[in-house]
């Protein structure tokens, strides 16, 4: 659905129905509640803890998980490791999908991600581009953010006919709005589609709606966020739009599809963003689920296979 100049307070008329969540969703958020998921990001101190270990013994980031009928080459890109996957039917053929992980910045990507990626180039017979960013506190968004929008100027270079469409969750989604953001102050072309799953793009997280929120979020908890936030802005302020591209302009971007759930804090977010982005002219989709947790677009509910259904239409035939 699209969206205008909204508020939370009118999030039930964003809502698809009103039947709630459905009993696959709420057994899996029973069990995220369960889990030891939502203390990584409980304090300031479990963040810094955690990127201490990190440092210590970095996660590999090699593919896993892609499943049957992908072929997978890598890269280097500005001295970033970036993998390329395909059909192994037919490798140069088809869209190009530019995946960006999630992670808060500090975190490889993982296997989830790697089974998502596989799903798109299988079902959506795409050629996904992933680059592994480096990571914060060691890769700052000065850095990050421009040679993101640098590898994109370059694939929408030599892309020739074919669609390339930004997909990322979470903070990979945050990345790839800044990094589209980057092209248009940099006078380049944007990508055909940017497809935002539970992005975070405000890395203040100072709203009141965030800490109503934040009690029911099975996953998330604010001070870690923030944390992560800070440290993946370095020099640069939190608000600066390299690391919350809600607060930069929304005029000229490409076309977008955001997906968000009333049980993810950052849910408020995407509501902005999507007003934002509708008085600036930009067509824009979101999908905002009632009772669906951060990132539910990945998970296996009828709601994720229906958000995931509209990503594969997107990135085969395009947003446009």
């Amino acid at each position: 659905m699209s969206v205008g100049e909204v508020s939370t307070q009118q999030v039930q008329e964003l809502l698809p129905d009103n039947a709630g969540p459905s009993w696959q969703s709420r057994c899996i958020n029973r069990l995220l509640r369960l889990l030891p998921i939502k203390k990584r990001t409980a304090s300031a101190a479990a963040v810094q803890e955690h990127v201490r270990k990190l440092a210590s013994r970095p996660a590999p980031h090699e593919p896993t998980g892609l499943g049957r009928g992908v072929e997978v080459t890598l890269k280097s890109e500005a001295g970033w490791p970036v993998y390329n996957t395909a059909p192994s039917a037919n490798p140069e053929i088809g869209n190009h999908v530019v995946f960006l992980h999630g992670g808060g910045y500090i975190n490889e990507i993982v296997r989830a991600h790697w089974r998502f990626i596989g799903y798109l180039t299988r079902n959506a017979r795409v050629r996904c581009v992933v680059p592994i960013y480096p990571l914060a506190p060691r890769a700052t968004a000065k850095d990050v953010v421009p040679a993101t929008g640098e590898l994109l100027r370059k694939l929408l270079e030599d892309a020739g006919p074919a669609k390339v469409t930004v997909v990322g969750n979470s903070a990979g989604a945050g990345l790839g709005l800044a990094a589209a953001q980057w092209l248009r102050d940099s006078g380049y072309r944007q990508p055909d589609g940017l497809v935002l799953i539970s992005p975070g793009v405000d890395a203040s997280i100072n709203r009141p709606e965030h800490m109503a929120i934040a009690v029911h979020d099975p996953v998330q908890d604010i001070p870690g966020i923030i944390e992560a936030g800070r440290l993946y802005a370095g020099d640069l302020d939190v608000t600066h739009p390299y690391v919350s591209p809600l607060n930069g302009e929304f005029r000229g971007l490409a076309p977008m599809i955001i997906f968000s759930g009333t049980l993810d804090l950052l849910y408020p977010d995407s509501i902005e963003m999507a007003a934002k982005a509708r008085a600036a002219g930009v067509p824009v989709e979101l999908h905002l689920r009632q009772g669906q947790p951060h990132n539910y677009a990945g998970m296996p509910t009828p709601e994720g296979r229906q958000a995931r259904k509209i990503i594969l239409r997107a990135v085969a035939q395009g947003l446009t």
